[in-house]
């Protein structure tokens, strides 16, 4: 349905009229699909290696049974099932950068604390920041891969001397290659979507549209202003960015692991 609505001018109320793709035409053309795009891409060429790498991290951390595990495995995804809305406004007080619990202990560390979502610098790095915090489910996910691992592949590498970095390097990394590809892609999936409740809870897409990303506005564009079929070509747009990220990072990784293969 959104595809039909791209080719059309739509406001809800007037039956939609065929446009062909004039609306595609008047997206590229405008600057702020520029913006958003970018800041859609830099959010998450930042946020998806980093939350795969510290759902890795506590995952390998948290893999062997001891004592307090049960809890601190709790503590990591509890994040995770917070409503958007509700993690949205905590963060919002947590980056206050007057009275934020953060920039109290930055402060007191002897940092020089940031003004976060006040400067455009800063913004999306808080956006990044608050987004680390939620990797539960990929933490869930690796730590079943890392269960998946034989233990006799470890206890023979023991054996024969190799050290715990080596352990992790030629016998866990590979096996968890399948899981790590679905993690991201997912997290890439997830990165275009994750960013519409923060930007519009917390910023609104500001400090000088630092903040817009595309779904806020896609949002602004459809519900706002009433413009649906100028949306729903937004919309498109994002959908086959995904797919093209997805399908690059997919190529790439699949040959370089046809290249390992080879050697």
């Amino acid at each position: 349905m959104s595809a039909g609505l791209s080719l059309t001018s739509y406001d809800a109320v007037s039956p939609p009229r065929y446009v062909g793709l004039r609306n595609f035409d008047a997206v590229f053309a405008d600057p702020l699909f520029h913006t958003s795009l970018w800041n859609s891409l830099f959010f998450i060429a930042l946020a998806v290696p980093l939350r795969v790498g510290g759902a890795l991290a506590l995952a390998l951390l948290l893999e062997r049974p001891r004592r307090g595990n049960g809890f601190y495995r709790a503590s990591v995804y509890v994040p995770t099932v917070v409503p958007d809305v509700a993690y949205a406004l905590i963060w919002l007080w947590i980056l206050n950068p007057l009275y934020g619990p953060l920039n109290i202990v930055l402060s007191a560390v002897g940092f020089s604390p940031p003004a976060w979502l006040v400067e455009p610098d800063t913004a999306k790095l808080g956006f990044v920041l608050m987004s680390l915090f939620q990797i539960g489910e990929g933490f869930v996910i690796l730590l079943a891969g890392l269960q998946d691992v034989p233990r006799e592949y470890h206890e023979a590498a023991e054996v024969d001397g190799a050290s715990t970095y080596q352990r992790f390097r030629h016998i866990t990394l590979p096996l968890l290659v399948p899981w790590l590809l679905l993690l991201t892609f997912r997290d890439i999936v997830l990165s275009f979507q994750y960013t519409f409740a923060p930007s519009y809870l917390m910023t609104g897409g500001d400090p000088y549209y630092s903040t817009l990303f595309l779904p806020l506005l896609i949002y602004e564009e459809a519900f706002d202003r009433f413009n649906f079929g100028t949306g729903s070509a937004m919309m498109l747009l994002m959908f086959l960015a995904t797919v093209a990220l997805v399908a690059a990072l997919y190529y790439l990784m699949r040959h370089r692991l046809r290249a390992a293969e080879e050697i």
